[in-house]
């Protein structure tokens, strides 16, 4: 089962890597919510039961141990904001002014809350409105509104930025 699930995690590391740039700035702090996701998936792989794909199973679990973390870090001062720089965007879709937009969307996400943080980093993937309800855990429709909120959110959080 060990060497089953290592092999599994090896294949799949690019979500948690995701999940850890989308909810932390600081290396090491990516580094150590990195550990806890893996200590969690350890601990929940035994109750996999293939009635999804792993990788959502996956996503389910990265995203509930970070929001997890998200909210016991809220509690304490001096939290910085998130940063986006290890999604690995290709050089060439950067020109000044889509630069300057990135920076100013990263600059809104980070001002989100944490299930609105998940539901965009599933979004920016291109998952499908089921399976991001699948992975965290509301329906299909309250994650259509919550999208329209996040949208609109963002828009207005990009806009006084300006």
């Amino acid at each position: 089962m060990e060497k089953e699930f290592l092999q599994i995690i090896t294949e799949n590391q690019g979500i948690i890597h995701k999940v850890c740039s989308i909810y932390c700035d600081l290396e090491e702090d990516r580094r150590d919510l990195f550990q806890e996701i893996l200590v969690q998936l350890w601990k929940s792989y035994p109750s996999f039961r293939s009635e999804s794909k792993f990788s959502t199973w996956m996503y389910r679990v990265a995203l509930n141990t970070a929001i997890t973390s998200f909210k016991k870090d809220k509690r304490q001062p001096d939290k910085t904001g998130v940063s986006f720089e290890n999604l690995q965007l290709a050089e060439e879709l950067y020109d000044s002014g889509t630069e300057d937009q990135i920076k100013m969307l990263n600059q809104a996400v980070s001002n989100l809350t944490g299930i609105e943080k998940s539901i965009i980093l599933l979004f920016l993937e291109d998952k499908k409105y089921e399976e991001i309800a699948e992975i965290t855990g509301i329906t299909q429709n309250y994650v259509r509104v919550k999208m329209n909120r996040i949208k609109k959110k963002l828009k207005l959080l990009m806009n006084q930025e300006e």
